[in-house]
Formats: C-alpha cells, sequence, structure tokens
C-alpha cells in the first residue's frame, strides 16, 4: 500500500471522486502541514492557520499508480488558480501535492514541469496530516442530496467519468 495526499480545493470534492478509482482502498479527508495543532474546520476557515484542506489517498500501487492519480488529480480541478477553486477562496482551498518520498515528489515536478507554465500547484513534504471531523468523511456518499452536493460535486463526478 502507498499513501498520496491531495489539496484541489474543497476536500469533499476530491474525495468522491477518488472514491471511484479502482485500487484507492481508503480515503480519508483532513488538513496538512498547517501552524495549529490538532485544528478544526473552523480554524481552516480563518484562513489564518496555514493548512490545506486535503485527501490522504491509501492505494494498492498493484492496481493504480501514483501517476494515474496525479492524472486524475490535474485533470479534475484547476491547478492554475491560485488558492481558489470555483467559489471556494482561501489558502485552504489551493492546489498541492503533499509528498511523502522522493519518487512522488520526481513525478509531481515532473508532471507540472510537462503542464502550462500558469500551474501554481505547490509540491510540498508532507509535515502533518490531521483528520478532519467525522461529518466531513463520505461527505458526498452520505449527502449527495444537499445542494453544494448537487451543484458542484455531482456536476463535477459526471463530467470526469463521461470522457
Amino acid at each position: 500500500m502507498q499513501i498520496a495526499y491531495f489539496a484541489g480545493g474543497c476536500f469533499w470534492c476530491v474525495e468522491a471522486i477518488f472514491q471511484r478509482i479502482e485500487g484507492v482502498t481508503k480515503l480519508t479527508s483532513g488538513y496538512c502541514n498547517g501552524n495549529t495543532v490538532d485544528p478544526t474546520y473552523q480554524d481552516i476557515c480563518t484562513g489564518t492557520t496555514e493548512h490545506a484542506e486535503v485527501v490522504k489517498i491509501e492505494f494498492d500501487e498493484s492496481k493504480v499508480s501514483f501517476k494515474i492519480l496525479l492524472n486524475v488529480f490535474f485533470e479534475t480541478h484547476d491547478p492554475t488558480t491560485l488558492n481558489q477553486q470555483g467559489n471556494d477562496r482561501g489558502t485552504q482551498y489551493r492546489s498541492a501535492i503533499f509528498y511523502t518520498n522522493d519518487e512522488q515528489q520526481s513525478q509531481a515536478i515532473d508532471m507540472i514541469n510537462q503542464m502550462s507554465d500558469k500551474v501554481v500547484t505547490q509540491v510540498t513534504k508532507l509535515d502533518v496530516f490531521y483528520s478532519a471531523e467525522n461529518y466531513h468523511q463520505n461527505y458526498f456518499n452520505d449527502n449527495s442530496s444537499q445542494s453544494y452536493c448537487q451543484m458542484l460535486i455531482a456536476l463535477k463526478l459526471a463530467k470526469y467519468f463521461k470522457q
């Protein structure tokens, strides 16, 4: 098993996409690399903690590679908008890859170098990960009729998996 940490805006959206990728075995929404110990969602929303909303992705690399996960990551959010995805604005919504080893770092940088020079995705070593509150876990699957889920997440899923 391997682990990847991706921040691509609201973690509910990122989680919903990766839950549907074969080889992904477990997802945990949470917060990475900030200056507050054991932050809460309310802390993160102030924009002062420096944490990013992330999804911790545990995957079976015999079924899906880190490179494929990187492709999914870049295809399902806008890596050219600084600290924003759609209407979600703030440093907690930045585009970032938090690597755990040299190979992940290298693959992420190589992929970004092949993309537009407008990409603002950060590639940063994972320092610390905190799981988000329970109500953030499996959010879309548990709340798919909620308006945010219908207007944003369901459309994003339909668009990506229609390809």
